[in-house]
């Protein structure tokens, strides 16, 4: 049904750490073991690891004790619906839906965000190449931000990250609408099996539930760093209110979507009215055929009568051999066709409409 997206072509890495020196630098390290990671982060002012998993569930937990994560629950945070928010006062656990189109279907992967004190870091599968694009300028972005707090640090980090997987999160709803337009299409075009655009529309009105309710979920996670005081999180009134924009931007888009949703509902009520008119055609065409049935009958009945009268051995068996016989039964015949056709006519005009 969609169109998987396309990545750039350079060559992503399994992991990097990047990570800013009290003398304002910046080093990034790519493709490390851990305790090299480790290391690095000794005399860091902030930093920011980032993890590309083959298997998710299995080296999530793996990676985040290595790193010293111990009061997070990571199978609480894979289990929430599209979305997770754990706040352990000393360390900060975030799960975010991550959209991907597999084989033709929407899917969602999950974004681990984990935070204490100065490091942040980002786990997630080998699949989600969103921070790639970030992940090149973080160098630059850590110089710039080198004036500011270390728990402002953290949260300009968070905002960036959290702004760069919406982005491409908020890519599929355009999808979405093309796929629409093309449904829309399809109504006025007779030659389409209706069949199959019903199954078309269910389809899409099926995927547009799951957007919105990823949509729904990261706003929820986005409301808990705004109102959840977590420790971790910046008290900055302008840094705030640039995580605010985030939950406006998703906002925005939960009124597309469902506006989407509307639009799709008219065209599930157009092919209700379709197959109506269908039915009711075929109605009428089976109407028109019981009514020339009964006049036909009733056309016959009379003279069938008259046959069975005069096979009944009245007048002494000779009735079949006088001579207006034949005529009476041609009579009869015309007679009662024209009566059964009149009375067809005015029962048909005195219907009610429906």
């Amino acid at each position: 049904m969609m169109q998987t997206q396309k990545t750039n072509g350079a060559k992503s890495v399994s992991s990097f750490c990047v990570a800013q020196r009290p003398s304002g630098t910046v080093d990034k390290l790519s493709d490390q073991p851990v305790e090299q990671y480790l290391s690095s982060l000794q005399d860091a002012n902030v930093a920011w690891i980032d993890y590309s998993a083959k298997d998710l569930d299995r080296e999530v937990e793996t990676i985040a004790s290595l790193l010293g994560f111990t009061q997070i629950p990571i199978q609480k945070l894979l289990s929430g619906f599209y979305s997770a928010y754990e706040d352990a006062d000393t360390e900060l656990g975030i799960m975010l839906p991550a959209v991907l189109i597999v084989g033709g279907e929407m899917v969602a992967r999950p974004l681990i965000i984990l935070i204490k004190s100065n490091v942040l870091v980002t786990i997630h599968h080998e699949e989600v190449v969103r921070l790639l694009k970030f992940s090149r300028y973080a160098q630059q972005f850590l110089k710039k931000i080198k004036e500011e707090k270390a728990g402002d640090k953290i949260t300009l980090i968070l905002e960036r990250i959290i702004d760069e997987n919406n982005d491409h999160n908020f890519e599929y709803l355009r999808q979405i609408e093309k796929h629409g337009d093309d449904i829309s299409r399809n109504l006025i075009d007779e030659n389409v099996v209706k069949t199959r655009i019903a199954k078309d529309i269910y389809s899409m009105k099926h995927i547009l539930i799951e957007y919105l309710n990823i949509l729904w979920a990261t706003k929820d996670v986005i409301e808990s760093l705004r109102y959840g005081d977590a420790d971790l999180i910046t008290d900055d009134e302008k840094i705030l209110l640039r995580v605010g924009i985030l939950s406006t931007n998703i906002d925005r888009h939960i009124e597309l979507s469902e506006q989407m949703s509307h639009v799709l509902a008219s065209g599930l009520e157009v092919m209700q009215s379709i197959y109506n008119n269908q039915l009711q055609t075929m109605n009428n065409r089976f109407a028109l055929v019981t009514a020339y049935l009964t006049v036909l009958g009733t056309a016959f009945l009379v003279p069938n009568t008259i046959a069975t009268v005069a096979g009944s051995g009245v007048l002494g068996g000779t009735m079949g051999s006088q001579w207006w016989y034949v005529p009476l039964l041609v009579v009869s015949t015309v007679v009662a066709t024209v009566i059964s056709f009149i009375w067809v006519l005015v029962v048909w005009k005195r219907k009610a409409p429906i």
